[in-house]
């Protein structure tokens, strides 16, 4: 089979510890380069992970008529600028989600790569794995009744680290941007419709250049459903997904990072009974590069349209919004 040949466009840990072993592990990846503007930084991680080419800067990766498609890992406020340079090489993007700092910049960046001929994609790993295609399978069976609404958590903490690039607020930093774009990119995959307005409330750190450290939020959607919402990057670690129906519930309790075997599974609840549905163990990153794949080769349309990353953009956008005014914010 032919491979996708893959540029990586930073040394960020997600590159390294997640989508350079999903490539590997793919159907359809090879990673044949790596780049940082400090080639010694470039050169060490090819060494360690067995990478073909090193480059002491992006314009070199992305000038390399032997890469295909490029992977975007780099802080929030580049992606925009390489998205459009990669596009205008004439490679395939996978941008790190969120795919850019507005829903405004996104549709800059999926013009640039329509109009030259390639495919962009947001790297949202989670929603490739089949279990959200049996939760939602779950859910329109009507087993767990009408559904009355959705919990979803994602927090970490990390605050000592004050050079991390989250806690820099003209780089699109902080926890909505970070973590809380998951459990809002899922409301919208399993409800299948977009929400209408937010309600949102943050902790604005002064320490961390008053981005917004931790975040709660009710989204509402059509039907008389809402999502509730927490996110954080100074509080214990959670990454939990409820969806709440009038019959039973569905509990996710590794709902976006499944780091081992086990953590996949999810359990329903109806009545005075529960089961707990067991997902085989696949690496997400590798789904989400094959999806690209097969889509750069014309075998199959892109699972997740590219316009998918303005519509959770908006969202995101009105999130902050109403953070910052203490108002409830309707989605245009």
């Amino acid at each position: 089979m032919t491979k996708l040949r893959w540029g990586i466009l930073g040394c960020a840990n997600i590159a390294l510890r997640a989508c350079i072993p999903g490539i590997k592990q793919s159907q359809t990846g090879i990673v044949s380069a790596i780049a940082s503007r400090n080639l010694e930084k470039s050169q060490e991680a090819a060494d360690r992970l067995e990478i073909p080419k090193a480059y002491g800067s992006y314009e070199e990766l992305i000038a390399d008529p032997d890469i295909d498609a490029i992977y975007i890992p780099l802080p929030n406020h580049l992606h925009k600028e390489w998205t459009i340079r990669a596009a205008e090489a004439g490679k395939h993007v996978l941008c790190e989600k969120p795919a850019a700092l507005t829903a405004g910049e996104v549709q800059e960046m999926i013009t640039a790569c329509e109009e030259a001929g390639v495919l962009f994609a947001e790297a949202f790993m989670y929603r490739h794995h089949p279990r959200y295609e049996r939760i939602k399978a779950i859910m329109q069976s009507g087993e767990i009744g009408d559904i009355r609404g959705i919990h979803g958590a994602f927090t970490f903490s990390n605050p000592d680290d004050h050079k991390n690039v989250r806690y820099v607020r003209e780089w699109g930093g902080g926890s909505v941007y970070d973590v809380g774009c998951y459990p809002l990119s899922a409301a919208r995959l399993l409800l299948e419709r977009e929400p209408e307005a937010v309600t949102t409330h943050a902790f604005f750190s002064p320490e961390h250049d008053n981005v917004d450290m931790m975040m709660s939020g009710l989204v509402e959607f059509s039907g008389n459903v809402a999502l509730t919402f927490d996110c954080g990057m100074w509080a214990s670690f959670r990454n939990t997904l409820e969806i709440l129906g009038s019959k039973g519930r569905i509990v996710i309790p590794s709902a976006f990072v499944t780091p081992t075997e086990e953590s996949g599974h999810f359990r329903v609840y109806v009545g005075n009974e529960e089961r707990e549905e067991q997902v085989p163990f696949l690496n997400q990153y590798a789904l989400q590069v094959d999806d690209l794949a097969y889509a750069a080769w014309g075998e199959k349309s892109l699972r997740f349209p590219p316009q998918d990353a303005i519509s959770n953009l908006k969202v995101i956008d009105a999130c902050l919004v109403s953070a910052e005014t203490r108002t409830r914010v309707v989605i245009q």
